[in-house]
């Protein structure tokens, strides 16, 4: 099977981890590892399988040393007198490959003899990523692969011997691949959604709208939901689960341990649902207790929408001027959607499903770190950051940490240079160019690259 699959190339100097990698991605110790530079001389081929993600040929190889004119040096005892198969070996791999993982190692730091064979690889124009091997976490990641930016690949840190980032590896190598490579999408999980807001906004009514049962009871008294109640249902061919909570009032009047419990419940379904529905009554109007629930979610990153319900009991001109104070609460988060529906008159409810569908999308999106260079570039390009305190600060290199939601890092000389406005542009750039309409997304700046000068 491996024959038949695209393949990715392990390339790098002796004793960088190679081999150790390539047991940790095949989930299997076929490979020999030991302290010992020069263990691996032939190629060995594999097979990299993981839920949801295309499967794809893995290949390790020897150690190779390089001088800066390509030409074939001597390594450590262990190759000593292979050096030239073990070039030949690699190279017919090459021949097939479809990328390419450049592993160094993060203890040693950047020697010459990477530097000679990146110019080598380089050469090949495959597209390649720089593994920075021996990272054994989070915690000195920007410290350990800060000189290696110099090779010019995109960078990850891994740890192949604890593990840290493997998951992450496979989906940059997936995102290397030809996208021919790509299976089927899984059939879509259930859709988590969590109703939240003030009491007798409308939530119970609401979900009985959508779901087309009367799962929930409904009633004019404030307080008629208590626990937290889970409604399922089908909907072109997705099944969603509806998480009814109590109305959320502010904790100065709280009094009833029971309203106490119902309401802590109700801000913990909202952090575990995969889209929260924050429903106003457009009769009520906008209270400081749902601004308050704004600021809640939004500090979280929990994705959401806002359902201006019962929008049917509002003159037009109110609703516009409500839906517009909504809008400049969300000024600190402008992506959110607000939605004006009706439980009774069924106003927009068919809005809703695909809306909450989307935002669950653009939350799982996921972006190859070539990629988000390039748009990073064209970013820059189209509006350079503002000099400040006379200088400039420069932009090196932006990568994403993780989903639910899009985390994304970018390695600047100094943040500190870097005003908030500009942040934001930088965010609504990133928006704009990958279709993230609508899910919360994180953009951090990290100091790294500093000259001396500047620290």
């Amino acid at each position: 099977m491996a024959d038949t699959l695209p393949r990715v190339i392990l390339v790098g100097r002796p004793n960088v981890g190679k081999s150790t990698l390539f047991n940790r991605l095949i989930r299997s110790n076929r490979a020999i590892t030991h302290d010992r530079p020069g263990v691996t001389r032939d190629r060995m081929d594999g097979v990299v399988r993981r839920k949801d993600t295309p499967v794809f040929g893995i290949v390790d190889t020897g150690g190779i040393t390089l001088d800066a004119h390509s030409a074939v040096v001597e390594g450590p005892e262990g190759i000593r007198g292979f050096e030239r198969d073990i070039l030949a070996q690699t190279e017919a791999a090459l021949v097939d490959a479809a990328a390419v993982a450049f592993v160094v190692d993060s203890r040693d730091g950047l020697l010459p003899l990477d530097e000679h064979l990146a110019a080598h690889v380089r050469r090949k124009g495959l597209p390649t990523l720089c593994v920075v091997n021996k990272v054994d976490g989070v915690e000195r990641e920007d410290e350990l692969m800060a000189e290696f930016h110099v090779l010019g690949f995109p960078l990850l840190a891994v740890s192949a011997e604890h593990g840290h980032n493997i998951t992450a590896l496979v989906e940059e190598l997936v995102a290397l691949l030809p996208e021919e490579t790509s299976t089927e999408p899984p059939a879509p999980p259930t859709l988590k959604l969590a109703m939240l807001g003030r009491p007798n906004a409308g939530k119970s009514s609401l979900i009985n709208a959508i779901s087309g049962s009367d799962r929930m009871i409904v009633s004019d008294v404030a307080g008629t939901t208590r626990d937290s109640v889970d409604v399922r249902f089908t909907r072109g061919g997705r099944d969603y689960v509806f998480v009814d909570t109590a109305g959320v009032r502010r904790r100065t009047k709280i009094s009833d341990s029971l309203e106490k419990y119902s309401v802590n419940s109700a801000i913990k379904s909202s952090t575990k649902a995969d889209v929260t529905l924050l429903t106003l009554d457009a009769a009520e109007g906008v209270s400081q207790q749902d601004k308050r629930l704004m600021d809640m979610l939004n500090t979280r990153k929990t994705p959401f929408m806002v359902l201006i319900n019962k929008c049917d009991l509002a003159p037009r001109d109110s609703l516009d001027r409500l839906k517009k104070n909504v809008a400049e609460m969300l000024a600190f988060c402008p992506h959110v959607p607000i939605l004006n529906v009706s439980a009774l008159k069924g106003t927009g409810l068919k809005k809703i499903l695909p809306l909450a569908t989307q935002i669950h999308e653009e939350c799982s999106v996921r972006i190859s770190t070539g990629k988000l260079n390039r748009a990073m570039e064209e970013v820059l390009d189209k509006h350079q950051p503002p000099v400040v305190k006379r200088v400039r600060a420069k932009f090196f290199y932006l990568t994403q940490a993780e989903t639910a939601p899009p985390t994304f890092v970018c390695f600047v000389s100094d943040a500190t240079r870097v005003p908030e406005s500009y942040t934001r542009y930088l965010e609504r750039a990133l928006r704009k160019i990958f279709g993230i309409t609508h899910a919360p997304m994180r953009l951090h700046l990290r100091s790294s690259h500093k000259k001396k000068s500047e620290k």
